[in-house]
């Protein structure tokens, strides 16, 4: 039987991943549940992503590069004359706008770097370049602690269930930023 050209079926295998994440949790992620969500034969997860791993490391760049694009579209992150403090809490009301279930996902697989340490260089990545775009505004130093902030702020929320408060996220990030 001839193959099927499907340039598109790496992409397809990525996104399922996210879904079963997002779905069942890192728990319930398994070349079998992605290459059914995928609607893909069970090889073609293996041929792409030898490892969950690797299956993983793909996913969490992917959820990062989504976030990172929508710090970028804030232009007013780089104007020296915004409020950087109120412009911060804004993307924080933003990334939590509607369905929390791409956040959940981010985190869950930024917190599986814990115990898969091939996922630690990808959740510096995001850290990094995070604290990288800050930099322009602050100092290094205050740019890797409102990082640090954004952070444990996003994983009370997701972790208690209480409604972001962007009005105290304001007030505590601009005590940071002095």
């Amino acid at each position: 039987m001839a193959r099927r050209y499907d340039p598109e079926r790496r992409q397809r295998i990525i996104d399922a991943a996210i879904r079963v994440v997002g779905e069942k949790g890192i728990a319930g992620l398994s070349h079998r549940s992605v290459a059914a969500e995928a609607d893909v034969p069970l090889g073609s997860t293996t041929y792409h992503f030898k490892t969950l791993d690797d299956l993983m490391v793909a996913a969490l760049r992917q959820a990062n590069e989504g976030y990172a694009r929508t710090v970028l579209a804030r232009g007013a992150l780089q104007d020296p004359e915004s409020d950087l403090a109120a412009e911060l809490a804004a993307l924080g009301s933003e990334w939590f706008a509607g369905d929390r279930t791409g956040l959940e996902v981010e985190y869950e697989l930024y917190l599986a770097a814990l115990r898969r340490p091939v996922l630690r260089p990808v959740a510096a990545e995001w850290a990094e370049g995070f604290a990288d775009c800050l930099a322009l505004r602050t100092d290094p130093v205050t740019a890797r602690a409102l990082v640090a902030l954004i952070d444990g702020i996003c994983l009370q929320v997701l972790l208690t269930g209480v409604p972001y408060d962007e009005g105290y996220a304001r007030e505590v990030l601009a005590r940071v930023i002095g």
